[in-house]
């Protein structure tokens, strides 16, 4: 007679109800192992095995119980007596049950647990060498001790963990994604699935990072040189399209600040990666005279629920509806409050007097920088019909100025462009150089300005990189 192996748990009333089933097929000649996943006990009568540790049920694949496979790895899932006399070749069996019954999730496939049972009886996956602690080492401190921090706690990345973070992208754990600097490390999908998880990412991040990663590579970034610079610069994530919406990134109320998860979590699994896999270490390599708080990660998705509004994704050549990264290299927030501009040209006026702050009132195509509108003040330009053509224009002529005004010396200051352009009206940024986004809280006349790096008067050589996501 052909033999059988069923999966069961107490906790499954179908599991409950066909036992019978399973007492009669042993009673008819049936050679049957059963494997029990919470409680062997309450299946005595059945002689079966304990499968608490879930070993058996993972190895066998098991999504539902009960199910009942034959030896040649067919198998019925839930009760279906078409079914399971189909299988076993028995006729007559179940009479007192209903034709079929769904049955219940295996205990293998809930939160958390599968990829802990992957890392302890599934095939090597992961190609990174582990670190074994010791039982009353504390794993927190470890990570510590190893360099592994930005100077805050990080999740201790254990195989399940990245696994389970792996479980985010189809793409494969070897492949390598690019070289990190300064030390030009190569760096897989495993080394940034690590990173994400000890950034306290979600697996659904996974697309959004990958992505700004390997914008953050693209040689027009130039990461090497914001990394190793003594500026205050590192990379600014803007997110846009559906996937930002999705895994419930922030565009409004505190947006550029704290609360929540992706926002935080991206960003700083980005810079991670910098510091885990490239050395980018402060006080080493990465010479940062002041640094800021940036540099533990700035992320943050573009509000689009305005469709006057072109999404700053579509303004730089990403189709409608796609989802993209756009990394700036930038710094922390210059804040602009203007409460009593009412027009679209006084608004427009009175933020260009704030960008031309950025970096040094008297530089000039010297420094890019991200405008971000908060509501309330982009209801002053849509209201007056102005889109982002019309504002990005209007900011252009008022940041105009003349050369005298900003060559070095003049206002007795010695900082300041070259005395040979004098004669010129000088453009306080390149005309790509200014990305004017949307983002805030419904209330309140504030909006905020995110100086670039002093690699930007390198125009050819470094300036912003958009890459659209992979889903």
């Amino acid at each position: 007679m052909p033999s059988y192996t069923a999966f069961l748990k107490r906790d499954c009333e179908t599991c409950q109800a066909v036992v019978p089933v399973l007492a009669e097929l042993r009673a008819r000649g049936h050679a049957l192992t059963l494997h029990v996943q919470d409680d062997p006990g309450f299946y005595a009568a059945l002689d079966p095995r304990d499968d608490t540790a879930l070993e058996h049920s993972f190895r066998a694949g098991i999504e539902t119980v009960p199910t009942l496979m034959s030896e040649d790895g067919k198998r019925v899932e839930g009760w279906n007596r078409a079914a399971w006399e189909a299988l076993t070749g028995e006729s007559g069996l179940g009479a007192e049950l209903r034709l079929v019954q769904p049955g219940c999730g295996s205990k293998t496939r809930e939160p958390f647990v599968h990829e802990a049972l992957a890392a302890t009886f599934g095939p090597p996956v992961l190609a990174s060498r582990g670190v074994t602690l010791g039982d009353y080492d504390d794993d927190a401190e470890a990570c510590y001790d190893r360099g592994w921090s930005d100077g805050l706690p990080v999740v201790p990345p254990t195989d399940a963990r990245i696994l389970r973070m792996l479980g985010g992208t189809e793409r494969r754990p070897d492949e390598i994604v690019g070289t990190i600097p300064p030390n030009l490390a190569p760096c897989t999908v495993e080394k940034v699935a690590i990173n994400a998880v000890m950034a306290g990412c979600r697996p659904e991040y996974m697309p959004v990072l990958l992505a700004a990663l390997e914008a953050a590579l693209d040689p027009v970034f130039t990461l090497h040189g914001l990394t190793c610079s003594t500026c205050f610069s590192a990379p600014v994530i803007v997110v846009n399209g559906p996937i930002a919406r999705r895994i419930g990134m922030n565009s409004g109320a505190n947006a550029l600040g704290h609360g929540n998860r992706a926002n935080a979590t991206i960003g700083r699994a980005l810079n991670l990666i910098v510091r885990n896999v490239g050395g980018a270490i402060p006080g080493q390599i990465d010479q940062a005279t002041l640094g800021g708080p940036h540099k533990v990660g700035f992320c943050f998705a573009e509000a689009e629920d305005d469709p006057t509004w072109q999404p700053l994704a579509q303004a730089r050549g990403v189709a409608p509806g796609r989802s993209a990264v756009t990394l700036f290299q930038g710094e922390g927030i210059q804040g602009v409050i203007d409460w009593k501009s009412r027009t679209a040209e006084e608004l427009a006026r009175s933020l260009a007097l704030s960008l031309l702050a950025v970096g040094h009132w008297k530089l000039c195509e010297f420094f890019n920088a991200i405008l971000v509108l908060s509501p309330e003040h982009h209801a002053i330009f849509r209201d007056a019909g102005w889109g982002r053509a019309e504002v990005e224009a209007a900011l252009r002529e008022a940041l105009r100025r003349p050369g005298r005004d900003v060559v070095a010396g003049a206002g007795g200051v010695g900082e300041g462009m070259p005395a040979a352009r004098a004669a010129e009206m000088i453009d306080k940024f390149w005309p790509e150089g200014l990305l004017v986004v949307r983002a805030g809280g419904a209330a309140g006349l504030y909006s905020a300005i995110c100086a670039g790096w002093t690699g930007g008067r390198f125009r050819a050589e470094s300036r912003p990189v958009t890459r659209e996501i992979e889903a």
